[in-house]
């Protein structure tokens, strides 16, 4: 459908609100109802029906009445809310030839206040000439459902970002000015298609610089997937611009190879049928192939950058299983925790360590930890026994005290009684072993009579008491 923007002219706010209106309307409707574009219009007196009747003399609705009346919109409908939008802005001010047809897009010449000429790509997918968008393209991912207009506003949100990154990477694009609805705003390239072109001055240099672009975007984690003499600019300085970028996918995916041999391929292909360029292979015995310096660049030899644009742009392919990975390797918390993993050394509650291990200094100050904790846990134990005893001394426990006392007796008597002091040592050990059984005993007994307590049962006592009854 042919863009006549002179129709811009007679229309009016109410047009454009009642355009408004169906497109809001389409959001859960494939038809929506004149009732509803009504009421979301929200015009009195009944205008709503007197403006969509203008509206189809312009062909900017269709009207339907298969199911239901209703309308939804037409390319030439959402061009001109797009146009409206991005001239309110000021992005514009005038709209100008068509430069450019293409199966999923029309490109025109728009002009700022100051002269400054630019270019605007509208979206049209759902031509009959590209109608497989849906398995040739991941813009639907989970969605069920779809209209050729949704699809033509994610592909342009898709190519406006790719080609504001590429520009910030100092990639030979576009630049990048605005987007709205399925309309991206770009710098005007002042040069030819390749396919054009029919001499160079330097061909092999130009053929170098577009395997390069090619390469340089793998190791971004980006593969162009449509790189052919098609969306290759190239002025009079031979300066070379690539353009279309909606189709992108990451290096992670699953079909990233055959992709990127495509596009090596289509340019070796060009430059051997336009410049006649040869490409001379020598093959071993082994069918390797030895190109000097124009060989074909390899996947598996292209090493991804840290920074990889794939990453930032939800490129497709690049899963969130991979988002999930880089973000636990990111992830400072997930790093000190797994230390001990990463450097070999398994410790397990703090106490089990590896011997492999011992020269490392986090093992050094988890022995030296154990290691105070076990003396803690010897002085508490010292403590514990040195009260007891003296609660056992206080409450009567007098032998203890004696063979103390024996004890130093012994230690200034006279050497001649040696059975004395067998007889001594042996007492001692007993009242020792004794003492420390009394004192385990009495811990127990603690602890048991608490337990039960706090179980809600009556206690050892009560049931001394009541034997005695």
């Amino acid at each position: 459908m042919k863009l006549d923007v002179n129709v811009l002219r007679y229309l009016s706010k109410d047009d454009f609100r009642v355009l408004t209106a169906v497109e809001m309307g389409m959001r859960n409707h494939e038809i929506v109802p004149s009732e509803l574009v009504d009421r979301i219009a929200g015009l009195k007196h009944g205008g709503t029906y007197k403006v969509l009747k203008n509206l189809l003399k312009y062909k900017l609705l269709h009207h339907d009445r298969s199911k239901y009346d209703g309308f939804r919109l037409t390319y030439l409908g959402y061009d001109f809310l797009a146009i409206k939008t991005l001239v309110n802005r000021g992005v514009f001010t005038g709209v100008g030839r068509q430069i450019g047809v293409g199966k999923e897009s029309d490109i025109f010449e728009v002009a700022q206040e100051d002269g400054t000429i630019l270019a605007m790509k509208l979206h049209r997918l759902g031509r009959t000439s590209f109608r497989a968008v849906k398995s040739k393209r991941d813009y639907l991912r989970h969605r069920s459902s779809f209209s050729w207009l949704y699809l033509s506003r994610l592909a342009a949100l898709k190519e406006f970002a790719f080609m504001k990154a590429l520009e910030e990477h100092d990639f030979p694009v576009p630049k990048a000015i605005d987007c709205n609805r399925h309309c991206v705003i770009m710098s005007l390239v002042q040069g030819y298609p390749m396919v054009q072109v029919k001499q160079l001055q330097n061909p092999e240099t130009i053929f170098e610089k577009i395997i390069g672009i090619v390469v340089r975007l793998a190791e971004h984690g980006l593969i162009h997937c449509d790189f052919n003499e098609f969306n290759i600019m190239i002025d009079d300085e031979e300066k070379i611009t690539m353009i279309d970028f909606p189709q992108m996918v990451s290096v992670s995916h699953q079909n990233a190879q055959m992709y990127f041999d495509r596009d090596i391929e289509c340019i070796f292909k060009f430059f051997r049928k336009r410049f006649n360029m040869s490409f001379q292979e020598e093959r071993d015995d082994e069918t390797e192939v030895e190109v000097d310096e124009n060989s074909r660049p390899s996947f598996f030899d292209i090493t991804k950058d840290a920074n990889a644009l794939d990453r930032e742009l939800e490129a497709s392919g690049f899963t969130k299983k991979e988002q999930n990975d880089l973000d636990k390797v990111c992830d400072p918390f997930y790093l000190s925790n797994n230390t001990a993993y990463l450097s070999g050394a398994f410790i397990e509650g703090g106490m089990e360590k590896n011997e492999d291990s011992d020269e490392d200094e986090e093992s050094d100050d988890e022995e030296e930890t154990v290691e105070s904790n076990e003396e803690g846990n010897l002085n508490e134990m010292r403590s514990l026994q040195l009260q007891e005893e003296e609660q056992n001394s206080s409450n009567g426990v007098e032998a203890e005290v004696e063979l103390d006392d024996n004890k130093k007796d012994e230690s200034s008597g006279d050497e001649n009684e040696a059975g004395r002091d067998e007889e001594l040592d042996k007492k001692l050990g007993k009242q020792r072993r004794r003492a420390m059984a009394a004192a385990r005993g009495g811990r127990k007994s603690q602890s048991s009579r608490n337990t039960y307590k706090d179980k809600g049962g009556r206690s050892q006592n009560s049931k001394i008491n009541m034997s005695g009854w």
